[in-house]
């Protein structure tokens, strides 16, 4: 079978997968001249890529036919992927010159015309001839892949350590739709998160004869059925919003008890979300199995009728108010994962023998903790005496959101903290130990800027996509900052404003350009569109050079929907940013400048894509929302408070990051060393490896 998705693969790995060449007429040459494979290198050169020489060299081995289908796919890929597939005409067609040109007195003038006229008129304006694109770009290189690594991406995803994004769900469903049955080949031997337990469940019980077999070993508690009836529902498997349960088929209800028939004592992890199960025992109808499924039936009787039944939960929170703190640890000693989450909480209440009892007890369970929640644990107390001024949080959901809370926790004694650092350490070395050697170890310093990545659940779409709080190194010729967003009309008119907010290192704000404020900093906004039935863009231009004479530090992007729609319901939002060495050079979108492109997409109103640190010349990789309603107005004044504490939380997050993770993998599995030519291993930056997440998740967080 040959099935591969270029889409997919270009997306993952920057790697697309030719046919098999056809068979040439006698005479006709044995390569296609090389000028047919220029020409097409021209063509992606302006959108930012180019091919290596073996797959410059594979290309030539095709038909000219096969060559031209090839090329014809791989186009839409590129133009979507930088956001070339739309076509651009801001307010102002010769922004920026011509926005800085202007009066604030016309600009004022032409902005009440739009707004009265609800969007119908623009200023007539005099298109000018710009002047070439004056940059150096570094092209994207797309290298020759093959099937048997394009089939292994499945398992990468299916086995990822992390909650699934809607990408990585939409790219399991076009392999089990594709692959069928053949499916269960690429399925990885083991599936550590439970989320995507679910999600892979469903699509296989879509499009496979048997996905019993699947079902019963992958999930283990009754939770995991839970989550498997909330997919089946369509709803959030994250369990963080309730779910509108459908109705089932009577073999469905059937699978789905006898599940947790299977389970011992289902009834204290039913009690965890007690109403869920509640609502999902009308759809089950468990009283008409209760011959066939005796003990489930019993679980539902006890969660419906408010049964006496201990659980873990009552006798650990108890023991916690009561300062019994060798009680709870007994009890948390059976949960590792609890331990661990709760261990900061334990440590606190403890004297010090107590603190020195905890401590040991975690080291002898660590070795039963998840690499993700180890990983946490340790760069927590490695920081644990920092005076951090927040603690920030992200949690679960389909909706990224930063809560952030005064730092008030007392201090612990560092050689406390330091013997849980060396409990994790210990903990995950001994787990990476057995795996593949890695021989001699060169681990990039600059590994230390991007985070490790935990959940994917809220990420959106993207060409390239990172964990939150990832920093990002502006090209070094970059002079001015090009922000932009294009979005199409909902069911009615549909306003989106792009701004930028300006703060100082202190985190005071400074001003803003947006539509309200047009120009300022050495920069400026194209023009404030409220309406668009065809589409419409919007963009800013801000000189690094200036913003930083005029003392500003950080530089928050923000798309507001001023017409209150959520950018879920509109039929494509799109947002990035562009690198530009002369502002007046080139068109207002030119594809190869284009750095990042992001779907809008979330549940939300108020997007926060990217933060810039110009002082460190990074970008600071957000993919935030915010859901609270403005103050008095939905635009940026109307929610400084909340963008305030999103730029405060990305800047101060305290993760762990790639670099801290592959040195641990080098010391557990290899020797570590300072250059490359020593090495035989290496992991950096320049090959893309931060950018590899499905390969991270399931590969070196297992």
């Amino acid at each position: 079978m040959n099935h591969v998705d270029n889409t997919i693969y270009l997306r993952r790995r920057s790697k697309v997968c030719l046919p098999v060449p056809a068979q040439k007429e006698v005479g006709q040459e044995a390569l296609l001249p090389l000028n047919y494979v220029a020409s097409m290198l021209k063509n992606i050169e302006s959108l930012g890529f180019a091919f290596s020489e073996p797959l410059i060299a594979e290309c030539r081995a095709l038909s000219l036919d096969q060559l031209t289908d090839f090329y014809n796919a791989l186009v839409i890929d590129l133009r979507k992927a930088k956001g070339a597939h739309q076509s651009y005409l801001p307010m102002y067609p010769n922004f920026p010159a011509q926005v800085m040109e202007m009066s604030r007195a016309q600009l004022y003038f032409n902005s009440i015309v739009h707004y009265l006229t609800d969007g119908k008129l623009f200023p007539k304006t005099e298109l000018r001839k710009r002047f070439p694109l004056l940059a150096n770009v570094d092209l994207q290189i797309i290298e020759c892949g093959d099937q048997e690594e394009f089939e292994r991406l499945f398992g990468q995803i299916a086995g990822s350590n992390t909650s699934l994004s809607e990408q990585d769900k939409e790219d399991l469903a076009w392999f089990v739709s594709t692959y069928g049955e053949d499916s269960a080949r690429l399925l990885p031997d083991t599936i550590p998160q439970k989320e995507n337990v679910a999600a892979i469940a469903v699509l296989l019980v879509a499009h496979t004869q048997n996905p019993i077999e699947f079902v019963q070993k992958f999930c283990r508690t009754a939770t995991d059925i839970l989550r498997l009836a909330v997919a089946m529902s369509e709803g959030d498997v994250s369990l963080a919003l309730p779910a509108k349960f459908r109705s089932f088929k009577r073999a469905e209800r059937g699978l789905l008890l006898g599940l947790l028939e299977r389970q011992t004592n289902p009834t204290e992890d039913m009690l965890r979300w007690k109403d869920r199960w509640i609502r999902l025992g009308e759809r089950l109808h468990p009283g008409e199995y209760k011959r066939k499924y005796p003990q489930t039936a019993e679980a539902f009787n006890i969660l419906r009728n408010d049964l006496p039944f201990e659980t873990f939960n009552r006798r650990v929170e108890k023991a916690l108010a009561d300062r019994k703190v060798n009680e709870a640890v007994a009890d948390f000693a059976a949960r590792p994962g609890d331990f661990a989450r709760r261990l900061d909480h334990l440590l606190r209440i403890g004297d010090t023998e107590g603190q020195d009892a905890v401590a040991a007890t975690f080291a002898e369970v660590a070795p039963k903790v998840a690499t993700p929640v180890l990983l946490q644990v340790r760069q927590h107390f490695i920081a644990r005496n920092s005076p951090m001024p927040l603690r920030v949080f992200l949690p679960k959901g389909n909706v990224a959101k930063a809560y952030a809370v005064e730092n008030t926790l007392p201090a612990l004694t560092q050689s406390i903290c330091e013997r849980v650092v060396i409990g994790c350490e210990n903990a995950l070395m001994a787990r990476f130990r057995p795996l593949s050697p890695l021989g001699k170890v060169f681990v990039d310093e600059a590994l230390s800027h991007f985070m490790i990545p935990f959940a994917a659940r809220s990420a959106s779409r993207s060409f390239r996509t990172l964990a939150r709080g990832s920093r990002l190194p502006l090209p070094a010729d970059c002079k001015t900052l090009r922000f932009f967003v294009w979005w199409k009309n909902g069911k009615e008119r549909t306003d989106i404003d792009l701004s930028a907010a300006l703060f100082d290192q202190d985190f005071h704000y400074n001003d803003i350009i947006s539509y309200y404020n047009l120009k300022n900093y050495g920069g400026c906004h194209s023009g404030d569109i409220v309406d668009a039935p065809r589409g419409a863009s919007e963009f800013i231009d801000i000189s690094l050079e200036k913003a930083i004479e005029m003392k500003v530090r950080y530089i928050v992007m923000t798309l507001t929907s001023y017409t209150h729609q959520p950018y879920c319901d509109l039929p494509e939002c799109f947002a990035g940013w562009m690198a530009r060495e002369i502002a007046s050079s080139g068109e207002i979108y030119e594809p190869k400048t284009v750095q990042d492109r992001l779907d809008i997409t979330a549940d939300t109103k108020i997007a926060i894509p990217l933060i810039l640190d110009i002082v460190e010349n990074r970008v600071i990789w957000c993919d935030m929302a915010l859901k609270r309603n403005p103050i008095w107005v939905n635009n940026v004044d109307g929610n400084l408070k909340g963008i305030n504490l999103t730029l405060q939380s990305m800047t101060q997050l305290n993760k762990p990051n790639l670099h801290d993770l592959f040195v641990l993998h080098a010391r557990a599995r290899g020797e570590l060393v300072e250059t490359q030519e020593e090495a035989e291993t290496v992991f950096s930056v320049a090959d893309g490896l931060p950018f590899r997440q499905d390969e991270i998740a399931s590969e070196y967080l297992a």
